[in-house]
């Protein structure tokens, strides 16, 4: 039976148009306006005498504000630094590491393409190798994941980054068991964890991750512009942000709070975004959103007569599903399909390329319900 407490009847509590069919919240969020609320009430006390709120309020608040989410993702706010977003984290910490020429970085070919520029840009200047590891897709299991990433390892091999959620191939990557078979065979791992929080439970400091970046606009209902960077009091050493600035020499996490005049109003409405997380049930969110996605996505391959591409075990609130038949896998293409489903059926969905097949990846939040989904494969198979 639906949840009566979710669907299309909270979109008032957004600013999403309602004339959409907005599958697409993996993205870049959707802010509620209680949140959107609380950053102007920061940002208003911030103009009224901006000198004191510079020096007397925000480290205070912005302090208190980190306490806050450090809680929700398990961890203590003192190691747990405000960045703009997950980008950021990475480059911070792949610029700050020491890396020699030889050194090898594994990355896997699911990456972010912000971090696999980043990580290129990287080598390029140091010296260092990117070894990029290819993972099965479709998959069965989590062994088959874990499997390629250490076999890549060898004497040269310094970090691995790790995608907690797969941006693109909505894989759930097995962290935990990825950090300890990598710390045991000496090798740091960042993990990119850009859309777990809010989609999944967070113990970072039980995680065996180095460092740990998530964002807070996909599935925390945050502002944009808000990020965290956690770093394992062994890997602080040296951490400095991309902007160095009054606060130099203070180290992790004090340094990152000031690199110069900025809006810092999106870290401190992160109180107000997680109590509207809870007052939609918190982790009874998570677990319906999970639900309705694994729905939806069982419904779409029956329709579309295509096979799902992991087991329920890999999914979140997120699924990458194959379009049925079709043109060739190119960029072009998926551009086009993304292209029709907006201009004709207004419907909002991230289409890709991924292994040479075309890819249409759906999001569950909140506002959704199973009949947004219904519209969307009745679209794909009316375009196909």
């Amino acid at each position: 039976m639906p949840d009566l407490r979710y669907g299309r009847r909270l979109l008032p509590r957004f600013l999403l148009d309602p004339g959409v069919i907005y599958l697409n919240h993996g993205s870049f969020g959707a802010t509620p306006r209680v949140v959107l609320k609380e950053q102007e009430r920061w940002r208003a006390r911030m103009e009224r005498q901006p000198t004191r709120f510079m020096v007397d309020t925000l480290p205070g608040a912005l302090r208190r504000a980190a306490d806050k989410l450090a809680w929700f993702v398990g961890t203590s706010g003192e190691r747990l630094a405000f960045l703009d977003n997950a980008t950021s984290a990475v480059n911070t910490v792949l610029r700050a590491y020491p890396w020699k020429c030889g050194d090898e970085l594994i990355l896997l070919d699911h990456a972010y393409p912000a971090v696999a520029n980043t990580a290129n840009y990287i080598a390029q200047r140091t010296g260092m190798v990117v070894r990029v590891v290819h993972l099965p897709f479709p998959v069965s299991t989590g062994a088959e994941l874990i499997r390629p990433v250490t076999a890549a390892v060898n004497r040269r091999t310094r970090m691995a980054i790790i995608d907690h959620v797969c941006s693109r191939s909505s894989l759930v990557m097995p962290v935990k068991e990825l950090c300890s078979a990598l710390r045991k065979r000496g090798v740091r791992v960042l993990v990119d964890g850009a859309h777990a929080p809010g989609m999944l439970p967070l113990k970072l400091d039980a995680l065996g991750a180095d460092w740990y970046t998530g964002n807070g606009h996909k599935w925390l209902f945050t502002p944009k512009g808000c990020a965290f960077l956690w770093a394992a009091p062994n890997s602080q050493r040296g951490l400095v942000p991309l902007t160095v600035s009054n606060h130099h020499g203070a180290g992790f996490p004090l340094e990152f709070d000031w690199t110069g005049t900025r809006d810092p109003c999106a870290w401190l409405s992160v109180g107000a975004a997680l109590s509207f997380y809870r007052s939609l049930g918190g982790a009874a969110l998570r677990a319906r959103n999970r639900r309705l996605a694994l729905a939806a996505a069982r419904m779409l391959a029956r329709e579309w007569k295509v096979d799902l591409p992991a087991p329920a075990a890999l999914l979140g609130s997120m699924v990458s599903l194959p379009l049925p038949g079709g043109p060739k896998a190119t960029p072009a293409a998926a551009l086009l399909v993304n292209s029709m489903l907006w201009r004709r059926h207004r419907i909002e969905v991230p289409v890709f390329c991924l292994d040479n097949r075309l890819y249409v990846r759906i999001s569950a939040q909140a506002y959704n319900e199973p009949a947004d989904y219904e519209r969307l494969a009745d679209a794909v198979l009316e375009l196909a």
